[in-house]
């Protein structure tokens, strides 16, 4: 169950979203992001793992944090992650809303995101073993259709294509295209998310990981050189008329099959698993997340409180659907996906100072599994988080402003009413 949620929180980025690097920064320019991305997640994945089996809680990073370096550092910490797993799934739930339209035109995408949010906040609140069972179930099938998908096109690969306008907007491109490599991996850590309510965290939580990333790392590569060695990445970015898509599988596949193939249609089918299984996974994590900041009194503490019946933090589950239902009215994806990584990075640099913090501070602390390679794992997860976040300052400048403006409010109300 837990590779289960670890692939699938992640999933989604396979089928949508990441080939919209390529207009950065060429085949080139994105493998180039993406080599080093998979670099820091990996380094990072182990790192996090050592926390996680250590202090397993459901707040992840801002437990982590706050044990290592005090309450304001942890609340910074916390807010970063609420921010990346709060901020993904409204980007999905319109993705979802899009796939579904194909099908049913005459019902408004935005009608179809929010009922998805609806159902799958209610699965949530039901149970945390429903809600991984059918993880599990929705993300086995979207594997499958990446590696069925991954075996129609492979036979028709030709490296020159790789090769054509591989790098169009030279050196600069490779740092533009980090936020769409990140995406091919965002929320992985959503795995230590659930150590409280897994069993034998000590062990679990490192085999969930561990077997997430390979998995996760496998897929990506396939994905990447399938999808591009068809026809170039100009026919994975571009539709016919010359807008741009989200979708880099059916337009790949289009090249081999057509549009009314059988193919075609079962990869756009079981292409909604995939972006289901995502959805459903961060808005699983984004509830432990923040129901642990309403438990320790951070946030309004009836965020805090369980289901009587579930057991579930059902409170948290709702506040969460009711923002991303607010960020899904704006229609602001692209940037709201691009706040999410904020988010995301902060976390990352913040949990691996919180490491090295840890190592120092509580050297007696039982560490049932330490990463591999000390410290060379955490330090180059720590210097590539660091030099995403500046890459991602430098070519989003603007939203990275409204970004510190969002954490500099949450922290100061934080340090007023706290007191």
């Amino acid at each position: 169950m837990l590779w289960g949620l670890g692939v699938g929180y992640v999933i989604s980025g396979m089928y949508f979203g990441w080939n919209l690097g390529l207009a950065e920064g060429g085949t080139l320019g994105l493998a180039i992001a993406t080599f080093f991305i998979i670099i820091m997640y990996v380094t990072f994945t182990f790192s996090y793992a050592e926390l996680a089996c250590a202090i397993p809680k459901a707040g992840g990073a801002f437990d982590y944090t706050s044990r290592a370096m005090g309450k304001d550092l942890g609340f910074l910490g916390g807010m970063a992650q609420n921010i990346e797993f709060i901020f993904a799934p409204p980007a999905i739930a319109f993705a979802i809303g899009a796939y579904f339209n194909l099908f049913f035109p005459q019902i408004p995408i935005l009608i179809i995101a929010i009922f998805a949010y609806i159902l799958f906040t209610a699965l949530n609140i039901y149970g945390v073993k429903a809600a991984a069972m059918f993880e599990l179930t929705i993300t086995i099938l979207a594997v499958g259709e990446l590696l069925l998908f991954s075996g129609i096109t492979l036979p028709h690969f030709e490296f020159s294509n790789l090769q054509e306008n591989a790098l169009p907007n030279g050196w600069r491109g490779i740092f533009a295209s980090i936020p769409f490599a990140i995406w091919f991996f965002l929320a992985i850590e959503g795995v230590a998310n659930v150590a409280e309510e897994a069993i034998n965290p000590q062990r679990t939580i490192l085999v969930g990981f561990g077997s997430a990333i390979f998995t996760l790392v496998i897929l990506c590569i396939l994905t990447f050189a399938s999808s591009v060695g068809v026809a170039g990445w100009q026919a994975i970015v571009y539709k016919a008329d010359g807008t741009m898509s989200d979708s880099p599988l059916p337009l790949a596949l289009s090249h081999i099959v057509g549009n009314n193939h059988l193919l075609y249609h079962l990869l756009i089918t079981i292409g909604l698993f995939g972006l289901i299984a995502s959805f459903h996974g961060i808005i699983l994590a984004a509830g432990r997340s923040v129901f642990e900041f309403g438990r320790v009194k951070f946030a309004p503490a009836f965020i805090g409180r369980v289901h009587p019946k579930f057991k579930t933090p059902s409170n948290a589950l709702l506040v969460n659907m009711a923002i991303g239902i607010i960020a899904l009215l704006t229609g602001k994806t692209a940037e709201i996906i691009t706040i999410s990584v904020f988010g995301a990075l902060t976390l990352y640099i913040i949990s691996m100072i919180s490491f090295f913090q840890l190592r120092k501070k509580e050297p007696e602390l039982e560490r049932p599994f330490k990463v591999p390679a000390y410290p060379l794992f955490p330090i180059i997860a720590l210097l590539l988080a660091i030099i995403s976040f500046i890459a991602m300052m430098i070519f989003n400048w603007e939203l990275a402003i409204v970004y510190f403006i969002f954490m500099g409010i949450c922290f100061g109300a934080f340090k007023i009413f706290k007191k």
